[in-house]
């Protein structure tokens, strides 16, 4: 109870790093450490309880906490255009674990952190689309490309993140008895 505790507050922290260090705004588009702490919950807690933290996240940011990115919360979150990459977090924890409990050689970490991310783009995106076409205000000249021009802003940093919470995961599991 205490990883899923300790990783659902650093993905509230990470939400909203851009309130703390204001320079990560680009373009708008706020540069979270969201992706990073699920993907490090999911290869440091493996499957199952990397899925629960990332959850127990959504579940306190959907009862009204402040912790979705820019202090937002509550169930109207639901309806938010970026919603979609709340439920991809639940995602790519489990499948980093999943990836890392069937082989836990160093380069199977960093492959399952970065097949997480890319999971998290894929689901996130294209929600985030079709939230915009739906049911959000689209912006003129809104479109599928637009929404994937928009995820490359962020995309270095995340593929990088990915690659180092990989391998700082790996090298966890020989200091830190980790649960499963």
């Amino acid at each position: 109870m205490i990883y899923i505790s300790l990783f659902s507050a650093l993905m509230m922290i990470g939400a909203n790093i851009t309130s703390f260090v204001p320079f990560m705004v680009i373009g708008g588009v706020p540069i979270t450490l969201q992706a990073f702490f699920a993907v490090l919950a999911g290869a440091f807690l493996g499957s199952r309880l990397g899925a629960i933290s990332m959850a127990v996240y959504a579940f306190i940011g959907l009862a009204g906490a402040p912790v979705f990115a820019r202090f937002h919360g509550g169930i109207g979150q639901l309806l938010s255009p970026t919603f979609g990459f709340i439920i991809a977090f639940i995602f790519t924890a489990y499948i980093t674990g999943k990836i890392i409990e069937k082989n836990s050689k160093v380069h199977s970490y960093v492959i399952a952190a970065l097949l997480g991310t890319a999971f998290s783009y894929l689901f996130g995106t294209n929600w985030m689309y079709g939230a915009y076409k739906l049911w959000a205000a689209a912006p003129d000249a809104f479109s599928y490309k637009v929404a994937w021009m928009w995820m490359a802003v962020p995309l270095p940093k995340d593929i990088l993140l990915a690659v180092l919470a990989g391998l700082f995961a790996h090298r966890m599991q020989g200091i830190v008895k980790r649960p499963r």
